[in-house]
């Protein structure tokens, strides 16, 4: 196997945090000096081929602060405190403790945080309880959700079968459905909220790119995909997480709840992808079919603009993790995994880059159309069912496999928000697929109001993991 050539230290220095991007730029200036670019550029193909292709075994080398490796910091709450329990993905500032992103390096070499993120700002207010800093995929790259040094979270949600608990925000999801907290914090970039909440039964909101604050968050792509946004076991408790990022939600919420009571009074834009797993699709129609929506049937032709907008949001997002985080391919610690997948990223960034971001505004205004006779967009969040963990654990080909299932990235790439939401399937292993339900920008309200319905609507036959509220990881 190849083995990444670090780069030089010049090219390793990262821009101090906290500092404006009018100082040290916004990271698409790192460019390979023309005379090397060709070697460059064959190196890393090489590379990302190698590892592509050999895969990279995960092996835990670390222990983790709970015994489900929900958490990497775990703070168990005062005895009879009943307050919110709110857990935070380590890809976000917290005052007095380091951001890992997940990765040895930054656990061994990076810097306490000097301050709290801006998304936490709501949360101190109400002094809800901080319970822990969250596991999740190195530096986000990895929508599997496991960890080579943290290991991997544990998804309870089957009894019978051993399932991946999703990513990267793996241990914000299995955080909330093992009982250990009420809401979690992760982020999203091209599903990375969605994609877990699917996989571990759980609900979680991809929220409208802008309306959350990133600063103190570690970027994968800020410029046009990331977003914060909570996960939690139920809708009532997403409310709460929402008001806990964006002032007056709850108001908002129950605005929405009075003017659309009933799911007949919402339409729903029902859009159908090749290579979905018909117990998937039969799941979402029934659940649709339960809550009554207005159900229209959407055209061949947003499908073929939504498989475009896959491939440029993949672009963008692999683009952005190279740009941003790239300066670490080399670094001690860092995985072979996410070697190979940052050393993509470089190649996206080069070939497939310039074009994706000029159709973006294209899929934009597609997505608009749509929304002048829908209230919503219904999709599987998933193609499959929760997929198995491989037995030899996560390489390069099943986090490609991971990427080409989910039917999450075309929303960051236009920027709107996303609701996933579990809903029973016809399977002995495994009991819940995801519903997506995807709302026009600053819909959240909304969204979480056609949420509610379908919770209502089948919760009598969803069979979550049995957990009570508890502090004992």
């Amino acid at each position: 196997m190849l083995v990444a050539r670090p780069l030089k230290n010049s090219q390793l220095t990262p821009r101090p945090r906290g500092e404006s991007h009018a100082i040290y730029g916004t990271g698409h200036e790192h460019m390979i000096k023309p005379q090397r670019r060709r070697n460059r550029r064959y190196e890393v193909l090489l590379l990302a081929l190698s590892l592509w292709l050999s895969g990279c075994v995960n092996l835990l080398v670390h222990s983790t602060a709970t015994s489900n490796r929900a958490f990497i910091a775990y703070w168990p709450p005062p005895k009879n405190e009943n307050g919110l329990r709110l857990a935070v993905k380590d890809l976000i500032d917290l005052k007095g403790t380091i951001t890992t992103a997940g990765s040895k390096y930054l656990a061994k070499f990076g810097q306490p945080a000097q301050s709290d993120a801006a998304c936490l700002a709501l949360a101190r207010q109400q002094n809800v309880i901080i319970v822990g800093k969250t596991n999740l995929s190195e530096f986000a790259v990895a929508p599997s959700g496991f960890n080579q040094y943290y290991g991997i979270p544990k998804n309870r949600l089957s009894r019978k079968v051993k399932l991946i608990p999703g990513g990267s925000s793996s241990g914000s999801a299995v955080a909330v459905q093992s009982g250990l907290a009420d809401v979690a914090f992760g982020t999203d970039t091209a599903g990375s909220i969605r994609v877990p909440a699917a996989c571990c039964g759980v609900v979680g909101l991809k929220t409208t790119f802008g309306l959350v604050p990133l600063q103190g968050v570690l970027p994968v792509e800020p410029k046009y995909l990331d977003t914060v946004g909570p996960i939690a076991r139920d809708i009532d408790h997403l409310v709460q997480g929402m008001d806990l990022l964006e002032k007056d939600f709850a108001a908002q919420y129950q605005q929405a709840v009075s003017r659309k009571p009933l799911g007949r009074q919402i339409r729903i834009g029902r859009l159908y992808l090749a290579g979905t797993d018909h117990r998937v699709d039969q799941a979402i129609d029934a659940a649709l079919a339960a809550a009554q929506f207005q159900v229209i049937p959407l055209s061949g032709s947003l499908r073929t603009a939504w498989e475009q907008a896959k491939r440029d949001g993949n672009t963008l997002a692999a683009a952005g993790e190279w740009v941003n985080n790239g300066k670490y391919l080399g670094r001690p610690g860092v995985s072979s995994k996410t070697a190979a997948i940052l050393a993509l990223g470089e190649y996206e960034y080069r070939v497939n880059y310039p074009g994706a971001l000029k159709r973006r505004l294209v899929w934009e205004a597609d997505l608009q159309k749509i929304f002048r006779t829908v209230d919503f967009i219904a999709i599987p969040t998933l193609q499959t069912l929760t997929p198995a963990s491989p037995p030899l654990g996560s390489t390069a080909v099943f986090e490609a496999q991971m990427l080409s299932i989910q039917n999450t990235t075309p929303v960051n790439l236009a920027g709107n928000p996303a609701l996933a939401v579990p809903v029973p399937v016809e399977d002995r292993a495994v009991p819940l697929a995801s519903l997506q339900l995807i709302g026009p920008p600053l819909s959240e309200a909304g969204l979480l109001n056609a949420g509610r319905l379908v919770e209502l609507s089948v919760n009598s036959s969803i069979d979550r993991p049995l957990v009570t509220k508890s502090s004992k990881p």
